[in-house]
């Protein structure tokens, strides 16, 4: 290992650790292309940097262990770089991470961090900027997008740091500007221009200014995709099938078919089977006729809901792994073993996979950070479940698999999206809601505009500023596609249903 000790956005001592001696750079003044030179001089060598004023904080003893996969970056501080502003821009979880745990980001801090030189090698065009800060960000947001994993991690530091004191700086509105041209398409700069006057009244004309003469950056991934690749012995690979089923007889049997076929076979296939009608009786004929090479656990029961049936399946699961699946999917008998071998490069212990169906054209070729959560597409390790639940506040309604993401991402895991092996979705036309829930707000006679399990889902995740973008963005898209042109009208049509939205996801957010 090697650490870069700064302060002050200088670097105050190199050291190598392996040899004990200090090292030399050219341009002490400049953090990152000090980095970049270190990376070029020692190819093989994992690289720190760390605030010469936490020097003894740095938990030497644990790097290894946290730097098990290649294609990782990591870093921890308080306090994010890029501000809450972002938000008005940026959606995504990624931008607002939870500083207690391990999570996905790309605000990576100046604290402390550490990345592989064989891994930024790989990544080709980064630009050195004087402002390391800004250098970390950039490099992380390109980087996320062609297969960098980018976590904040508190325990590369001994003890975490106390959450009310910020440890590195802040971006001006200028530097803000500055980086959503250079990572955002055009479009967005004007946004966060017009968010910054509606919410916060702030006029922000000459940064908006000075960032339409910065260029987007982009980084290629060919280098990085083609470096080396350990795969971690994870055997026994033993797991669970849970399926949630209603109405989808065929189309379940194929699957069991296709899960009979594997060259590594499921321990247990755990079936929740519901049927809304009183008294019924299962349909699945085939479980008891036929035989098949795993044990099947499978309940009939009167209440529809995927959140509930997916909870009492995830009561029955034994195994070290659980494949989440859909009752109308198809897979390659070669799928669980395949996903196996793709797991074992990782170390990860949840993951969604690609899940397309017929004809669409896969969109992402590399292993990625995922921002959502298939719940019929997804294998998770056992450890990552414990003590979760989908949430019921979101039954027959949307979201629900979105926020179980996030519960195992507050939890510490970090989920990744495998391109292969693929699932084929078939979207069976049967299934699904057979009887249509009476949801408490469709008699209003202002109906809520977004769903209110959507709304939910934002209240309890997003940052301020990310819930306002999201209801400028809204706003702008209905009104595109609305008969009613007059602005002004539709404009106080559209805050009644916002109003409305929010009025029934704060009732669900009090709910238990």
């Amino acid at each position: 290992m090697i650490v870069l000790y700064h302060h002050q956005n200088s670097v105050a001592t190199v050291m190598d650790l392996e040899s004990g001696t200090t090292i030399a750079v050219p341009d002490s003044g400049n953090i990152a292309c000090s980095l970049l030179r270190l990376a070029t001089d020692y190819p093989d060598r994992l690289l720190l940097w760390c605030d010469a004023n936490y020097r003894e904080e740095l938990h030497l003893e644990k790097i290894p262990e946290l730097f098990f996969y290649k294609k990782r970056m990591l870093s921890y501080g308080i306090g994010n770089f890029i501000p809450d502003a972002i938000g008005y821009v940026d959606e995504s979880l990624f931008a607002n991470p939870n500083r207690n745990v391990t999570f996905p980001t790309w605000q990576m801090h100046v604290t402390v961090g550490g990345i592989y030189a064989e891994t930024l090698n790989a990544l080709k065009d980064l630009k050195a900027d004087r402002n390391f800060a800004f250098f970390l960000g950039s490099l992380a947001k390109q980087g996320m997008a062609i297969g960098l994993a980018c976590c904040s991690e508190p325990l590369l530091f001994r003890k975490q740091l106390d959450p009310k004191i910020k440890t590195g700086p802040e971006a001006s509105d200028q530097l803000l500007f500055r980086f959503v041209k250079h990572h955002y398409r055009g479009r967005w700069i004007l946004m966060l221009l017009l968010n910054l006057f509606l919410y916060e009244r702030k006029v922000t004309l000459l940064p908006f200014v000075l960032a339409l003469f910065y260029k987007r950056r982009t980084l290629s991934g060919v280098a990085l995709n083609n470096s080396t690749e350990q795969i971690t012995d994870i055997k026994p690979f033993a797991f669970d099938v849970i399926i949630p089923t209603i109405g989808r007889k065929t189309f379940l049997y194929d699957v069991l078919r296709d899960l009979s076929a594997q060259t590594l076979k499921p321990k247990r296939v755990i079936l929740i089977e519901q049927n809304p009608v009183a008294d019924s009786s299962s349909e699945l004929d085939y479980l008891t006729k036929e035989s098949w090479p795993f044990e099947i656990i499978h309940r009939l029961i009167h209440q529809t809901g995927a959140c509930n049936a997916r909870n009492m399946a995830l009561s029955f699961v034994q195994s070290e792994w659980v494949f989440l699946a859909d009752d109308d999917i198809r897979f390659q008998s070669d799928f669980l073993e395949q996903a196996s071998r793709e797991i074992g490069k990782t170390g990860g212990k949840v993951f969604t996979l690609s899940c397309l169906q017929k004809d669409d054209i896969p969109k992402y070729t590399n292993r990625l950070q995922w921002e959502n959560f298939g719940s019929g597409c997804s294998i998770v390790h056992r450890d990552a479940l414990q003590g979760l639940k989908f949430d019921m506040r979101f039954e027959n309604g949307f979201g629900e698999d979105t926020d179980f993401g996030m519960q195992l991402r507050n939890k510490g895991y970090d989920i990744l999206y495998l391109p292969q092996p693929e699932i084929l979705h078939l979207k069976a036309p049967v299934g699904g809601f057979r009887t249509r829930p009476v949801l408490e707000w469709q008699n209003d006679e202002v109906q809520p505009k977004p769903s209110p399990t959507v709304m939910l889902f934002r209240l309890l995740h997003y940052t301020e500023q990310q819930l306002l973008g999201y209801k400028t963005t809204l706003c702008i898209k209905f009104y595109t596609i609305q008969s009613d042109k007059n602005p002004i009208r539709y404009y106080k049509k559209f805050g009644k249903a916002w109003n409305r939205s929010t009025y029934w996801a704060n009732v669900l957010k009090e709910r238990s």
